[in-house]
């Protein structure tokens, strides 16, 4: 559960761009929206999104499907855990373990991602209210 509060902090991170927004102020506002999404997968907030915290989010996400088994949402993260640390750590040695995924990496990850338009609610763009009258 979560307050009203919360719920509008929450809600921040799901507004559109506003279309003045310079290179800077957008930089910025896409560092904020992905800072939120890391938060969601780094549950003990130690900076690092660990394979089983990702498998938790994945199981979590995939729970309601009745089709799907606990191994086969198992797999899929432990196959994207795998191809996070090709892309950023790059080959690894049979001996090397990968701790996890660090901010930076998830921004690399994400890097090319248009996530500053696709990750928005579109009610949350108060120039639509005034179509509706």
């Amino acid at each position: 559960e979560i307050n009203f509060e919360d719920f509008l902090t929450i809600m921040s991170y799901f507004r559109p761009i506003e279309m003045n927004m310079d290179e800077e102020q957008l930089d910025r506002f896409r560092k904020e929206k992905l800072k939120f999404l890391f938060h969601m997968y780094d549950s003990d907030h130690d900076g690092k999104i660990t394979l089983q915290e990702y498998r938790n989010v994945v199981e979590e996400l995939l729970s309601g499907n009745p089709h799907l088994e606990k191994e086969s949402a198992r797999s899929i993260a432990d196959g994207a855990m795998m191809e996070a640390a090709s892309i950023c750590v790059g080959q690894m040695g049979p001996d090397q373990v990968y701790e996890g995924i660090t901010f930076e990496d998830f921004l690399k990850m994400w890097q090319g991602i248009d996530i500053e338009t696709k990750m928005h609610v579109r009610f949350l763009n108060m120039e639509t209210i005034a179509h509706c009258y």
